[in-house]
């Protein structure tokens, strides 16, 4: 058991340096794309392309694929500017210029992506060797209850990176992974044990697989909406600048955002009725307002005011993204908080 245990550790510690890489390789792909600027919303020229395939009404979500034609950048920079202004004495034209440039972003934007599929499979990894060690599902507390739900987050990253080349949530969400790594490892860390009677369920594993694929899709979706509500920002000041420029349009980061939190949504719902089922086989009884299932409930609320404000009410854009950033909020601090802070029939999977 302590072989396996010790391999868990090695490879989670190995997660940790490749999401940090990645991070680091992703701010330099922002860092080399800072010339880039965006060509004023008042003349762009939309192209539909592939929808989002997920659940829900909405705006149609178009695909990186289409970002060479719809995008709002154009490949302009100050050097660019200067090469085509002094002739063919000054040096490389702009259409050199803009050529290297845009090889090494995609250079390091590749290499943030495989940074983060690395980093994956080694979370995944340490997951794996923890459960063989502990002879159990690792979700036994909450070190194996972050470093889950950040490799769910980094997968649902490379999902969409891949199948919809949104590479453009790299930086955040290898912010978001490596922070929740380095917490895991720094803070809640503890040493492999049996799991307490109340979790000895198959309750318990469907539970907690929706409860964390919901949460890496209400991440996500979250992310979405904070560069949803920086980009719109700049768009109205006309400043979008830098890799903002790459990005696409801040009607579809909303779209992007909303199609996520309908995707996650029922997921969620499913592993509140099915952790209400659990709780009867535990405890005796569905629901006792325990803290943790009183948050998971305000949760749940917050979510369907962020549905239910979109669809009857016609809520887009700021008012949305900030609703579901309070949602977010609520579910990390239901997540973490709840357990630092409070005492209940939860309290085994405090740190």
């Amino acid at each position: 058991m302590s072989d396996w245990a010790n391999l868990s550790d090695l490879a989670i510690l190995t997660a940790l340096v490749f999401y940090l890489l990645s991070l680091v390789a992703h701010a330099i792909e922002w860092g080399v794309a800072r010339n880039v600027t965006a060509i004023p919303v008042a003349k762009r020229a939309p192209r539909r392309t592939k929808a989002l395939a997920t659940a829900g009404a909405g705006p149609a979500i178009e695909s990186d694929a289409s970002e060479a034609d719809d995008t709002d950048h154009v490949d302009t920079t100050d050097s660019e500017a200067s090469g085509l202004a002094d002739g063919d004495d000054a040096g490389p034209t702009g259409a050199e210029v803009d050529a290297a440039r845009t090889r090494r972003i995609e250079m390091f934007g590749r290499l943030g992506v495989n940074l983060m599929v690395l980093a994956v499979l080694f979370n995944v990894a340490g997951l794996v060797f923890r459960g063989i060690a502990g002879q159990r599902a690792p979700w036994g507390n909450m070190y194996e209850f972050t470093l889950s739900a950040v490799a769910l987050i980094g997968l649902a990253y490379l999902v969409m990176a891949f199948k919809f080349t949104m590479r453009w949530l790299g930086l955040p969400t290898a912010l978001v992974t490596t922070l929740g790594t380095g917490l895991a490892v720094t803070v809640f860390y503890v040493d492999v044990a049996p799991l307490v009677p109340a979790l000895h369920s198959v309750w318990f594993v469907v539970h907690i697989a929706a409860a964390a694929v919901a949460g890496a899709a209400f991440n996500v979706g979250a992310l979405a909406s904070i560069l949803y509500l920086i980009r719109s920002r700049m768009e109205r000041k006309e400043t979008v600048r830098g890799y903002w420029a790459k990005m696409p349009h801040s009607d579809r980061l909303d779209a992007i955002a909303y199609r996520l939190h309908a995707f996650a949504f029922p997921l969620w719902t499913f592993a509140v009725a099915a952790g209400a089922v659990w709780a009867q086989y535990a405890w005796g009884r569905f629901w006792g307002w325990d803290p943790k299932e009183t948050w998971a409930l305000v949760t749940w609320v917050i979510y369907a005011c962020y549905l239910h404000a979109r669809a009857t009410a016609g809520w887009r854009g700021k008012r949305a993204a900030v609703i579901a950033l309070i949602g977010v909020a609520s579910f990390w601090f239901n997540f973490i908080g709840v357990n630092m802070l409070f005492s209940g029939l939860h309290s085994y999977a405090g740190i």
